[in-house]
């Protein structure tokens, strides 16, 4: 390298280290190459001179006057780019930038077609959050928890439970079985397993079916048992746990039956108010009893309540209703008998079949062995993690700031779903259908005048 060129890489170094954004990796240009245009009056032999300096060399002559030089000496553009700028006789230097396709992410997970909910007309339209998560540089919901308080995951080989084949360890954060009281939450239910999955199954890995959260962490907190029942007892402490540890979303897709009130939990209301204070999102089910009033843990105060919507749009035949209702989101199965509404009569169709949310879990419950992509999985049990999910999305993005409290989380999740039923708020379909695309979009300048 000439004694000339290695003096003004030394004095440019720091000038070199801001020559391009910040978060400029080398797949984002060109390599080997860079585009330069001279000074007006610069002879062609003075232009030569550069490009021996510089170790580059003419390939292509462009409009206006650029050209397109090869790196010649091995040097990074980088380099190039800050030694070509240091010329005064060099107008500008830049990369040859890359550019794409302006069309959203979709996976390639070959189930992926099976995820109605996820980019059909009525799902929650993650082919453009998935883009817009990425620009935000916190692809999947990258630097967030979600603690799945339900019948554990399969996440882990450990004696005879096996971690299922679309569940990335690294997804995973230390949690607790609150039923073998030890520190293995693994999942001998499968219900747990196909919930961690719609939010946060391995994506556009060539396997399997996605998830809407891939790049957050899940902490697993088992409070069901083998055949999916728990206790207020079990589940408040679960709820403790996660919030002492500032976690930052909490899923419960579980729920207590239509006749227990507040008064006969109060050590789950304690402890949501607990997780509220310290800064936890917690979603919940709406519950499964076809329009009875929202069931418990859904309906307190500090929780946002999902109810589930199908495949056409429509409030399921099984979802809970009621003014505690917040937002809905796809859970699956038949459309309710619903006449209530224009939005009903264009879009429900009881006698139609249902379609389920597809997940990789156990083929049957209780073998823990044998995974795959079971048809049955309906309810507002699923409904609820694509609002956790979109939660964690949201706060990864910092599209509400550095660190959102869960009521404004909250109200964003309201403020950008989709209407349903009735125009507004109803007790139907709450604030509307959840849309992470929206959620995740830059807010639209406003005009001053």
């Amino acid at each position: 390298m000439p004694i000339r060129r290695r003096l003004v890489l030394a004095a440019v170094l720091a000038l070199a280290a801001l020559a391009l954004p910040a978060q400029a990796g080398a797949g984002d240009y060109v390599p080997g190459e860079v585009l330069v245009k001279y000074e007006d009056g610069t002879t062609a032999a003075r232009a030569s001179a550069v490009e021996r300096v510089t170790g580059t060399a003419t390939e292509h002559a462009l409009p206006g006057g650029a050209e397109r030089l090869s790196i010649e000496d091995g040097d990074s553009v980088r380099a190039t780019v800050a030694d070509l700028r240091n010329d005064p006789n060099v107008a500008y230097a830049v990369p040859n930038w890359k550019a794409r396709a302006a069309a959203p992410f979709l996976p390639n997970d070959p189930d992926f077609p099976l995820q109605w909910n996820l980019f059909g007309p009525f799902g929650i339209n993650m082919p453009e959050a998935w883009s817009l998560a990425a620009e935000y540089g916190t692809p999947g919901g990258t630097g967030v928890t979600i603690a799945l308080i339900d019948s554990g995951v399969a996440y882990q080989r450990y004696k005879r439970y096996r971690r299922a084949p679309d569940l990335r360890r690294s997804t995973f954060v230390r949690g607790w079985d609150f039923i073998g009281r030890d520190r293995h939450p693994n999942d001998a239910y499968g219900h747990g397993t196909h919930v961690a999955g719609t939010m946060a199954q391995a994506t556009n890995n060539a396997r399997a079916t996605a998830g809407i959260a891939y790049g957050a962490k899940i902490m697993p907190l088992r409070v069901l048992d083998a055949v999916g029942w728990g206790d207020a007892f079990t589940i408040a402490r679960a709820i403790r746990y996660a919030a002492r540890r500032r976690i930052d979303v909490i899923n419960l897709s579980v729920e207590f039956g239509p006749a227990v009130r507040a008064r006969d939990i109060p050590d789950v209301l304690s402890a949501l108010r607990y997780a509220r204070r310290r800064g936890s999102v917690v979603v919940a089910a709406a519950g499964n009893e076809t329009d009875l009033a929202v069931a418990y843990p859904a309906r307190a105060l500090e929780v946002i309540a999902v109810g589930a919507t199908t495949v056409t749009g429509c409030e399921a035949w099984y979802s809970n209703a009621g003014s505690d209702l917040d937002v809905v989101a796809p859970g699956g199965g038949q459309d309710a008998p619903n006449s209530r509404s224009q939005w009903d009569h264009d879009h429900c169709q009881p006698d139609a079949p249902g379609r389920p949310i597809i997940q990789q879990t156990f083929v049957n419950e209780g073998r823990v062995r044998s995974f795959g992509l079971p048809r049955d999985y309906e309810g507002t049990s699923m409904a609820a993690p694509h609002v956790a999910a979109i939660a964690a999305l949201v706060i990864a993005s910092g599209r509400l700031g550095p660190n959102p409290s869960p009521s404004t989380v909250e109200q964003h999740l309201e403020a950008t779903a989709r209407d349903a039923g009735w125009p507004g708020f109803d007790r139907f379909y709450g604030h509307g259908l959840v849309d992470a695309a929206a959620a995740l979009r830059p807010p639209v300048p406003t005009s001053s005048g």
